[in-house]
């Protein structure tokens, strides 16, 4: 492998402990993001947070450009602007000041365990201690309900209580998904949180599940992001989709059918919840023999 460390470019002239942060998000695409959750997410943070970029990438050793071209501008005779694309780390503030550090841009094509070495040499440099993603996957679920979310870690003390939705399986892999795993073989802490985005809304933007993204990652980290204006954006989206379901019956029909198997679901969870805890509070079949030797004992007089 080549040298990971010529893919990075510092930006700042500044010490790694002055750039530095406890949090890094990752946010770079890949192969789905139901209803762009991760892309509205991304654009709300650097709008909001006086970003500073740290470092950036060499974007020409990573992408495909035939494979996916960037947009260009032709103004009547000429061509304007172009749209080049770019892999930067960048360094922001929360509303209170704390810094966290933000590493977005298109997934590279090419060279993908290379980059993970890049990311880790930073992840070192930097002193991040928790690196978090978040994304979109699409789900048998209604618009109506609360968003769900698929969560993951390199190690499970830092999700607890999650109640698993998948069992095993294979999936098509993606850059993010490799960064949690050598992030795990490296024993440093990352959490993944996949937002269920209701599958006919999976090519929409769907800011509810933007806002849930933020909320998981508040929850995790303590950092206090800007969510007003998202939470905004994602009242501006029900409605537009509310004005469709009632433009169209038959959507409206299949939504409220989904709605029904969702609630299902939910009581039958909560009644599977409420027999474990009833269980649980039962005496196991050690401690009943033991109150029965002892009650024996008692009634026969033997010490």
């Amino acid at each position: 492998m080549r040298d990971p460390l010529e893919l990075i470019r510092f930006e700042q002239d500044a010490h790694a402990s002055e750039l530095g942060a406890r949090t890094m998000i990752v946010a770079l695409g890949g192969l789905i993001d139901a209803g762009n959750t991760q892309r509205l997410l991304v654009q709300h943070l650097l709008a909001h947070g006086d970003p500073v970029v740290v470092a950036s990438f060499d974007i020409d050793q990573l992408l495909d450009y035939r494979g996916r071209r960037p947009m260009m501008t032709f103004d009547r005779d000429h061509f304007a602007s172009y749209d080049d694309p770019s892999l930067n780390l960048y360094r922001l503030g929360d509303d209170e000041g704390t810094p966290y550090l933000l590493l977005a841009g298109p997934e590279p094509d090419y060279q993908w365990e290379r980059v993970v070495e890049a990311i880790q040499f930073l992840v070192r440099r930097l002193g991040v201690q928790l690196v978090v993603s978040t994304h979109g996957i699409p789900m048998a679920v209604p618009h109506t309900r609360p968003v769900g979310m698929t969560k993951y870690a390199t190690d499970p003390a830092l999700i607890p209580d999650n109640t698993p939705v998948f069992a095993a399986m294979q999936v098509p892999g993606s850059l993010e998904s490799l960064v949690h795993l050598r992030l795990g073989e490296a024993e440093v802490d990352a959490v993944g949180f996949a937002l269920h985005v209701p599958h006919y809304l999976a090519a929409m933007d769907f800011g509810d599940a933007a806002v849930a993204a933020a909320d998981a990652i508040v929850g995790l980290t303590g950092l206090s992001l800007p969510v007003s204006d998202l939470a905004m954006q994602a009242e501006v989206h029900r409605a537009e989709i509310a004005r469709q379901i009632e433009a169209n019956p038959e959507i409206a029909e299949a939504v409220s059918g989904m709605e029904q198997q969702y609630d299902a679901f939910v009581e039958g969870q909560q009644r599977q919840s409420l027999l474990a805890t009833e269980m649980s509070e039962l005496p196991s079949a050690e401690e009943i023999g033991a109150e029965l030797e002892e009650f024996l004992r008692a009634e026969t007089g033997e010490e």
